[in-house]
Order: C-alpha cells, then structure tokens, then sequence
C-alpha cells in the first residue's frame, strides 16, 4: 500500500540476494504483460525500454533489492513484476521472479453533519440531517449512523450516495437521515465511515439535540 501522490515501495528481494553482483544482473520491472517500468542491464540502469509515464519515477534500492516509484497516483494500481536473470558463459539465466499488488490509498475528511432544516425545530416534526466525507480513495464500504440517548445506541439506516471524480478518481460520500425529532432526553447523533477491514472508521463530531 502506499499513500497518493507519496512514494511505493515494491519489493523484490529473494534468497542470496546479498551474495550476488549487480554487474552480472539484468533486472526488469514491470506492470501487467507491456509496460516495462524500470531496467538495470549489468550494473547500469537503461531507459530505452521503459514506458514513458515512469521515466525520471523510479529508483531501485540495491541494498534492499526494492523499487521505489515516486508520486504514486491511482493509475499506478495494480500488479508488478520483478525478474531477474544472471549471464553465465552462456544464454541469461532466470534466477528470481516475484509479483507484487500495487493498492493506494487516499484519506477521506472527517466525516461532516449538516442540518437540512429551516427554522425553529418542533416535536411533532422530522430532523432531517445530511453527513459528508470527500476526497478519499479506495470506495468507502459505508456510511452508517449512531444514536445515542439515556443509556441505549441505535442505528437507523440513512440514504448513502458515493460519486468518483472523472479526473482524480477519488470518492465522495453522503448520507441523508430522516427520523423524528427527539424529545423529552438529551440525543447525541454521529456518523461513521467504514472504509474497510484495514482501514477502519472515521465518525464524526457528535451532534447534540
């Protein structure tokens, strides 16, 4: 994983790695099947293979055999292949091929409440309240809501739409609640973020009626 616009570290290391020369190494990264991303020929890096959109991104680490890609973007998603060869007398020799899965990730903002309602609130009424989060990436699992009163928690489902910019790629989130408006006991209202099992949540600040 790594965060947007930071560096990706994929590593490469294998066996014996610390025992071998460089000078007698081809070694060839890549996304997918096409787009080669960075090429060390024998001890001297070569950039007349490499795709074009990763020149003057990339360092190779040989110490820890990892590449580092700088300004990672959401494009840069996606599988990576690393392949080793060692020249004999004769022919290049395979001696390592890994794969590694590119994920970025981009922070959401803190989850917002906002009210939908004008005017003065009456409990006969019906609080309708509006919760936002943007700019994050990847999509969001969901948006739920929390309330609490007196001793007990419960969570109503609100109406949750998520958009992704055409240009960034990135996510917004909002949620709409509609519930009565509470009376007679103190109510404190929140929102939550989950953005998955590794992630985690995001809430919001709580909102008191």
């Amino acid at each position: 994983k790594a965060f947007l616009n930071h560096t990706a570290y994929l590593s490469c290391y294998f066996p014996n790695s610390q025992k071998a020369d460089i000078r007698d190494l081809r070694v060839f990264w890549q996304k997918g099947d096409v787009e080669v991303v960075h090429e060390v020929y024998y001890g001297q890096e070569i950039h007349d293979n490499i795709n074009p959109k990763y020149i003057n991104r990339t360092k190779m680490d040989m110490d820890k055999w990892t590449l580092q890609l700088l300004n990672a973007g959401i494009v840069d998603e996606g599988q990576y292949m690393c392949i080793i060869q060692h020249r004999d007398n004769g022919p290049p020799k395979l001696i390592h091929h890994s794969r590694c899965l590119l994920h970025i990730i981009a922070n959401y903002s803190r989850p917002e409440i906002a009210w939908l309602h004008i005017g003065e609130l009456k409990p006969s009424e019906y609080l309708n309240l509006s919760c936002s989060s943007s700019g994050g990436y990847p999509e969001p699992e969901q948006m739920t809501w929390l309330i609490s009163y007196k001793n007990q928690t419960c969570s109503p489902r609100g109406h949750t739409d998520v958009s992704q910019d055409a240009i960034t790629k990135l996510y917004n989130v909002t949620s709409k609640l509609n519930i009565p408006v509470p009376t007679n006991t103190p109510t404190n209202i929140s929102c939550l973020l989950h953005l998955g099992e590794q992630l985690g949540s995001l809430v919001s600040v709580p909102l008191g009626i």
